[in-house]
């Protein structure tokens, strides 16, 4: 039971914690699906933005009903106050699009989100901590335009956000994308273009559909494709929670190979009479291990009922674990973690957990049959 209550809540809080850095990773920022022109994505600079935003709006559209999306042009560049300065990766957006594909607006804890009015800009808390801004207060921000020369603009904070992820907090800050697009001299350029399917498991075939559309010099990247490490670590688990199964089920045989023992040490009167009455060794055999397989059986149900009555209040309330809100936020998991249970978690238990239980029970089932029935009838 406590091995089923250690399997199953253990698997579910990591599955919930991974799935949750990469859900906030594509809610933040990434999205489902990223049109670059090609090359962007290892060069992101602003002679790899797109030029012909209608070639790619065109083939967006044959998806409209179903998709939701937004365009971006982004840059490196600096943000300073009369304080201090700071690299930042400076993103242009249109407010209203960037509400369907991304959640920085529910992440504003001060202030407002943007307005699309063409002085606002809005940064993270650390951020303007660092610069020592407040909510009104006047910013430079600067970055090199398409032409090679410098360009800047002043405006002013108008809302300050929290991501889960610190680091990202600390590199990006928006401004409406007509802003971005005067500073950097790029008038009708776009950096790339957010597209989300309502229904998220469409994004293979919609980002096929796109990159069959669009012609040649485009790209198109799902979230799996610009968040390969973290994509990477979930397919690492669904293979290392094996490991973990197989430490758990060899603490289980450990504990049956002792349980069973015991009980085949007490009752050796009684198989010695079972076997004097003509019971078969294959029989005690048997008897041996289905005993230990009604153990398993029981221990699992047992178990499954407690890890199913912490599990269901934990995945809707979450595990709140803010005393150490600084190492998740450095990962993006948040502070509050979210369990996951899949049915495989569910199906291998069910599975490995009684056969364990069986496989511990061999040892005693094979000591019981070697008994001498004369022998044994003599113990009392």
């Amino acid at each position: 039971m406590i091995g089923v209550i250690a399997l199953v809540l253990t698997d579910a809080i990591s599955i919930g914690m991974m799935q949750q850095m990469l859900t906030n990773q594509i809610g933040a920022d990434a999205g489902y699906i990223q049109i670059h022109r090609k090359g962007f994505q290892t060069d992101p600079s602003l002679k790899n933005s797109i030029s012909n935003a209608s070639t790619v709006k065109a083939a967006i559209s044959k998806d409209a009903a179903s998709c939701k999306t937004s365009e971006r042009l982004r840059t490196f560049g600096l943000v300073s106050s009369a304080y201090n300065s700071s690299g930042v990766s400076i993103v242009g957006i249109v407010p209203d699009d960037e509400k369907d594909v991304t959640t920085i607006h529910k992440y504003v804890v001060k202030g407002s989100y943007l307005r699309d009015n063409p002085d606002e800009i809005i940064m993270s808390t650390s951020t303007a901590d660092k610069l020592r801004l407040e909510l009104g207060d006047k910013v430079v921000i600067m970055a090199s335009r398409v032409d090679g020369s410098v360009g800047s603009e002043a405006c002013r904070v108008v809302g300050l956000f929290e991501t889960y992820d610190s680091g990202f907090d600390q590199t990006h800050v928006y401004i409406p994308l007509t802003t971005a697009q005067d500073m950097l001299g790029a008038p009708g350029r776009i950096s790339e273009f957010v597209v989300n399917p309502v229904n998220p498991e469409r994004t293979e075939t919609v980002a096929r559909r796109l990159e069959a559309d669009l012609p040649a010099g485009f790209e198109v990247l799902t979230f799996k494709q610009m968040l390969p490490i973290l994509v990477m670590q979930l397919r690492l688990y669904d293979q290392t929670i094996y490991i973990f199964y197989a430490i758990i089920a060899i603490a289980l045989i450990f504990g049956i190979v002792n349980t069973m023992l015991m009980a085949v040490i007490e009752r050796t009167h009684e198989l010695g009479v079972d076997m004097a009455i003509g019971m078969s060794n294959r029989r005690i055999f048997r008897m041996i291990l289905t005993e230990a397989f009604y153990l398993g059986i029981i221990g699992t149900a047992a178990g499954l009922a407690v890890s199913l009555a912490v599990y269901v209040p934990l995945s809707r309330s979450g595990w709140d674990l803010a005393m150490f809100s600084e190492s998740l936020n450095s990962i993006g998991a948040g502070t509050i973690i979210y369990p996951v249970l899949k049915a495989t978690t569910l199906i291998n238990t069910i599975v490995i957990i009684p056969l364990a239980a069986v496989a511990g029970a061999v040892y005693p089932a094979l000591r019981a049959v070697k008994l001498q029935p004369v022998e044994t009838i003599r113990m009392s």
